[in-house]
């Protein structure tokens, strides 16, 4: 009894210290990664043969941001006291702990220390709203019929309507389920999905290739939330009948970098680290049913301005996976009913495929985040079911329910099928693909981006496409009518000089200029130049070294 109430005492004590203790989290910056042991003719070291082969595939060179941050920089700021909770390597950077808080100062005067900013926790414990907006759930009554037509070689039941709005019936009609694709999917838990029936496929035929909580540091992400595991079960569940997901036969990460009971800037690193992780293991695709504003500690939210392609962390890092051959997928956000009302991070990233949510009959969900982004780039790009999605849920059913969140992976499986069909094509050939094959792509607007995608069409598009060229059909100009400013987007077969002239009704040159772009899809910016115009019809024309190609424009 004695020693019972010593325990007792000392765990009292103990809990009371830590409560006094508080821990501070740095994100530190490197200069360089100076004397690195790793070395770019080594990539092995650092990632696996199926990332290699992915940069090959795409002819993307190994880099020095794929090298690993500097070890002796980590052993340096260990051994001053400091815990080492992750690492970028793409931000050569880490991300530390330490209840000293004047142990900073020195690691502020290190040579090779470029910047050091201190990430407040949040102490709160709620759901933050990106998961609260998704609201009108309902069940799936057993008594309606959900089955999908005979001549489809699955039987997807409640699902059919959602995979058929985007043609992924026609791609696994074609043989196509994302067989041997990789599929990492970045959320805020996976809770019972491995126990829950409709993932049984996934688990006997080893299509979860591994998981990872980047919140705790562990493994174990089937105790978290169940967000994660609505959003695998629109890619991966199978339960005939009721629920087939786009992508049945793909393979899945499942990573952790969402604490889903607080909002914080350091949920951005986990997801750097989490993306990081995923071209690391070779992942084609990433989905992300996640987005940033909005956070506890009001001093880290974002504005409206930020969401410009290149601020924040989570979009930083979007465009990395990019530019490592990635394909990432995410959601737009449920901010339309709230002041906030655009897309959030990272969907203003320019190489990623940004998804807004509609109902079975296209129309656009009242919660689903507009566009454009802040530098007037066409967000979303485009749209699927979000209203209504019927996804797995626990218990073992289904259900209907609201969210960005949820056309977004319904989206990414699709991408795997498509980029399974055609393996030679880059991520942004296919992400163009989609584009040409969606509903609007000769007027988008800034509520459905380019519209509905038909994923059958779009691999009609990728047959051929070695002979993409610059067509009337692929140049367009948004908005249109415009006020302020427009956008021309254009692909582009190659690398070239493209010449820009607008004409006003007269014939008069009004401005021009000259563009060097890359290979895919380009996006050309007219602000100042536009406001300063007259109301009226112009004439834009682009010309390349072979051929000129024109759109009429109205100023309101």
């Amino acid at each position: 009894m004695k020693n019972f109430i010593i325990l007792i005492i000392l765990s009292i004590f103990s809990q009371f210290v830590f409560a006094q203790t508080e821990s501070y989290k740095y994100w530190i910056q490197f200069n360089n990664k100076d004397g690195n042991p790793f070395s770019l003719k080594n990539p092995s070291a650092y990632l696996s043969q199926k990332a290699i082969d992915r940069r090959n595939k795409q002819n993307i060179l190994i880099s020095s941001s794929d090298l690993p941050v500097n070890p002796s920089y980590v052993s340096e700021i260990k051994a001053m006291g400091m815990t080492i909770i992750n690492q970028s390597k793409w931000f050569n950077a880490i991300l530390v702990s330490s209840p000293d808080s004047n142990k900073i100062n020195s690691i502020r005067l290190l040579t090779y220390v470029k910047n050091v900013k201190i990430i407040e926790e949040s102490k709160s414990e709620k759901v933050p709203s990106k998961f609260e907006s998704e609201s009108g759930t309902m069940a799936v009554s057993s008594e309606k019929s959900g089955r999908s037509p005979a001549s489809n070689v699955l039987d997807y039941g409640f699902s059919w309507s959602q995979a058929n709005q985007i043609g992924a019936d026609c791609m696994h009609n074609l043989g196509y389920m994302g067989q041997g694709m990789t599929i990492a999917v970045l959320d805020a838990g996976f809770l019972d999905a491995n126990i829950l029936p409709a993932f049984d496929s996934l688990r006997s035929n080893h299509q979860i290739l591994g998981t990872r909580d980047f919140v705790t540091g562990d493994t174990m992400v089937y105790e978290d939330y169940p967000h994660g595991m609505n959003v695998l079960s629109c890619m991966g569940g199978n339960l005939p009948g009721q629920l087939v997901g786009t992508a049945p036969k793909a393979e899945y990460w499942l990573l952790r970098t969402e604490n889903a009971a607080a909002e914080s800037i350091s949920e951005e690193i986990n997801w750097l680290i989490g993306a990081e992780f995923a071209d690391s293991v070779g992942a084609d695709i990433i989905n992300s049913s996640l987005g940033y504003n909005y956070f506890d500690n009001s001093l880290d939210n974002h504005s409206y301005s930020d969401m410009n392609g290149k601020t924040t962390i989570v979009t930083k890092a979007a465009d990395w996976a990019a530019d490592k051959g990635i394909l990432v997928v995410c959601s737009a956000g449920n901010s339309a009913g709230f002041p906030w009302y655009k897309i959030t991070a990272p969907g203003d990233a320019d190489s990623i495929l940004t998804v807004g949510a509609v109902d079975s009959t296209g129309y656009i969900g009242n919660f689903s985040s507009r566009g454009p982004t802040f530098d007037g780039r066409i967000k979303p790009n485009t749209v699927a079911r979000g209203v209504q999605a019927v996804v797995a849920v626990n218990g073992g059913g289904i259900s209907m329910e609201n969210g960005t969140s949820f056309s977004s992976p319904i989206t990414a499986g699709a991408v795997a099928c498509l980029w399974q069909a055609n393996p030679t094509a880059t991520n942004m050939q296919i992400i163009y693909a989609i584009e040409q094959s969606s509903s609007q792509f000769n007027n988008p607007d800034t509520i459905k981006g380019f519209g509905i995608p038909n994923f059958c069409t779009a691999n009609n598009i990728l047959t051929g496409i070695v002979k993409h060229e610059l067509t009337n059909d692929k140049l367009n100009v948004f908005p249109n009518p415009f006020m302020d400013n427009f956008a021309v987007t254009f692909y582009s077969d190659k690398k070239q000089t493209v010449f820009v002239q607008l004409f006003d009704a007269a014939g008069r040159e009004i401005f021009n200029l000259q563009k060097n772009v890359s290979a895919g899809s380009c996006n050309i910016l007219f602000g100042n130049e536009a406001k300063t115009l007259s109301k009226g019809l112009y004439l834009l024309q682009l010309a390349t070294p072979e051929k000129s190609y024109y759109k009429k424009l109205i100023k309101k």
